[in-house]
């Protein structure tokens, strides 16, 4: 297969998602199969229309409004219902059904579009000097919290919107980076980079809405990271502004000056202040793909084949593995879930599915689709061809939107991800499984709980889980208690509290248990001399 599908990527549009529900608005799934059957007979609700939702009235006063205007420029500035509702937190479940019943407590007081990174730096020190938080957007995709700051103590909140940041600065075809503005979305991203010949190679399932500055921000992980690494892999070089002004990383690739002060903007998620460009890692434009299925009699035995290709390759460009009960579902091609027709080769859809996509030119693919396809036989798996694969490929950024009509129709679904070593894979994934099984059956409402790894290391690998289960009287109680339980079982077993989800307010109290009270106490000293006033998005992560 060489060349049939090469502009999907490039194809899909910024989205600009109407919140509270996912994605295009004028795209709406349908719930096939199983799907269906877990929402029954229950009558549907969409909520509450998010044009009909007023805010409180913003607490940022006329003078401060006139100094932003005076910045950024006057139609540059919105406290507008509209603008405000579209800039309330983000998009976890709790999130969405908050803003469904018409709960928009937390919306900023004014969004404000800089143009420009001193515009960015002057908008952060007036706002430290006016006692006002300062949220950075750029797609609003967070699903934990991140964009809901901490009020207390400030006269109002700011939503920092940095869509107008939205160019590609340089490309640097000699050493193959690319200098991208932070507010400069996914798509939009590939495409222009793609009209050079260049990729970036990142695509999270948020591809659609999000935006470079979230993906450094929150250390993002695309689902092609086998073959491109994650976006914090990529990144050479950034520009931060702060309150107190500009910090400027990365002079030259793999310098030995000092500790790497690059990780300590990436993953921060705005507490120290706003990114507004990147220079990243491009690779050339692949000219083959190639996405093949196959089918391992049980998880721990996809896990294995995985492990074997992470630590001694080769390593597909795309590798992850479904569990039994994600396979059975058809999850894999997230716009026939729930069809039970299997995978298109006439089998009953038992076992466990893992998909290996190949991009690159057309020798390195054969190459490693050759060596790979002989190691995942030895390892057990039987193949089950391109179809199945293709199909993952063109229906992967679906699987959101079936989360709208689930909730519609009085079903509770969710996602959390983790990350552990190989030799804690299994019992990570068992104590999790447990701890949300035991809470929402607890609650009245037993789940279905789904899990793949998409995302693998020399040392470990990702679990992500998707979890279903019927309402209970109060959802955003009966997902809380799962949650914290969830939280508990991933740091008793070992793993880390995040892999690509971030930390933001939900995994705050896990993140400080699993860094300890030292290293806290070291970041907060960054905070304190970076942002001394606190406004960089208070109460996320720290």
């Amino acid at each position: 297969m060489t060349g049939e599908h090469m502009s999907d990527e490039t194809a899909i549009p910024v989205v600009g998602m109407l919140r509270p529900r996912w994605g295009d608005p004028a795209r709406t799934a349908e719930l096939p199969g199983a799907a269906a059957a877990l929402a029954g007979d229950r009558k549907t609700d969409a909520g509450v229309d998010p044009g009909t939702i007023s805010p409180a009235r913003s607490t940022v006063d006329a003078a401060v409004r006139e100094e932003v205007s005076a910045v950024v420029g006057i139609d540059h500035v919105s406290d507008a219902d509209a603008a405000r509702v579209q800039h309330t937190r983000g998009y976890s479940t709790p999130d969405i059904l908050r803003l469904r019943a018409g709960d928009a407590d937390d919306a900023p007081d004014l969004v404000v579009y800089p143009g420009d990174h001193e515009e960015v730096v002057a908008i952060l020190r007036l706002c430290s000097e006016r006692r006002i938080a300062v949220v950075p957007f750029t797609g609003g995709t967070s699903v934990v919290g991140g964009l809901t700051p901490d009020r207390a103590g400030f006269a109002g909140v700011i939503s920092l919107d940095l869509r107008r940041l939205d160019r590609v600065v340089e490309i640097d075809e000699i050493s193959r980076t690319a200098t991208l503005q932070a507010g400069l979305r996914g798509p939009a991203a590939e495409a222009l980079l793609r009209e050079k010949g260049w990729t970036i190679g990142h695509f999270p399932q948020s591809y659609e809405g999000a935006g470079i500055g979230g993906y450094a921000a929150t250390r993002s992980a695309g689902q092609s990271s086998a073959g491109y690494g994650r976006f914090d892999e990529m990144v050479e070089g950034l520009v931060l502004a702060t309150p107190r002004g500009t910090i400027e990383l990365g002079t030259a690739p793999r310098s030995a000056a000092g500790p790497d002060l690059r990780q300590l903007v990436l993953g921060s998620e705005g507490v120290f202040g706003v990114i507004t460009s990147v220079q990243i890692r491009i690779r050339p434009a692949p000219t083959t793909r190639v996405f093949d299925a196959w089918r391992f009699a049980s998880f721990a035995e996809g896990a294995t084949a995985l492990r074997r290709l992470a630590q001694d390759g080769p390593l597909p460009t795309v590798l992850r593995l479904s569990d039994e009960v994600e396979t059975a579902l058809n999850l894999a091609d997230p716009a026939g879930a729930g069809s039970g027709d299997g995978e298109g080769d006439g089998d009953d859809g038992a076992g466990c599915l893992v998909v290996a996509g190949y991009e690159g030119a057309a020798d390195e693919v054969a190459r490693r689709r050759d060596a790979a396809s002989a190691m995942l036989i030895e390892a057990g798996g039987r193949a089950l061809g391109d179809g199945p694969g293709e199909a993952w490929r063109t229906g992967r950024f679906a699987g959101p939107y079936l989360r709208d009509p689930l909730l519609d129709a009085g079903v509770l679904v969710e996602t959390l991800e983790t990350v552990a070593f190989w030799s804690r894979l299994h019992d990570a994934r068992a104590a999790v499984t447990a701890a949300l099984t035991d809470s929402l059956t607890a609650s009245g409402t037993p789940p279905l709980i789904m899990c793949h790894v998409s995302h693998v290391y020399a040392s470990g690998a990702s679990l992500y889980f998707t979890v279903v289960a019927p309402f209970a009287d109060d959802p955003l109680a009966q997902w809380a208690a799962a949650k914290v339980a969830a939280n508990s079982a991933i740091r008793a077993s070992g793993a880390s509290i995040t892999h690509h989800h971030a930390v933001g307010r939900d995994h705050r109290d896990a993140y400080h248990d699993e860094i300890g009270p030292l290293a806290l106490d070291a970041l907060r000293a960054v905070k304190a001399s970076l942002d001394p006033d606190g406004v960089c998005n208070p109460g996320i992560l720290l």
